[in-house]
């Protein structure tokens, strides 16, 4: 017989609540998506600087110091997943980060690695 650590009790509830976490696949792709997208340095770059303040693309460029090209097709990666939006101000899009979650998801992203990495150069 195997040694398990939860209690016949314990298990079923995690059970039943992985069951519904399970159950919405489409929730888990999306955000499987999102942490793709976010999984690349100039992408957290560009969410960082939004966490700062709304930006333009030219603003975003001369920070980061790369092309306009490559820029605004990261911005359209982030667009597409809803990670950040854009509003119209005359001829200029001006980005944004889509609501308080995305900071989250990057602040603690953010908190818990520099964390990891204190942790291992002590």
């Amino acid at each position: 017989m195997k040694e398990q650590y939860l209690s016949p009790e314990d298990e079923e509830k995690i059970r039943q609540k992985y069951k519904a976490f399970e159950g919405s696949q489409e929730v888990m792709d999306f955000l499987s998506s999102i942490f793709k997208v976010l999984g690349d340095p100039t992408r957290l770059k560009i969410i960082y600087l939004l966490s700062l303040s709304p930006l333009c693309v030219n603003d975003i460029v001369d920070l980061i110091g790369m092309s306009q090209s490559s820029i605004s097709h990261q911005l359209i990666l982030l667009k597409r997943k809803k990670l950040i939006k854009s509003e119209k101000d005359g001829r200029k899009n001006i980005y944004s980060l889509d609501d308080d979650h995305v900071l989250s998801l990057f602040h603690e992203g953010y908190n818990h690695a520099s964390h990891r990495l204190e942790e291992k150069n002590d």
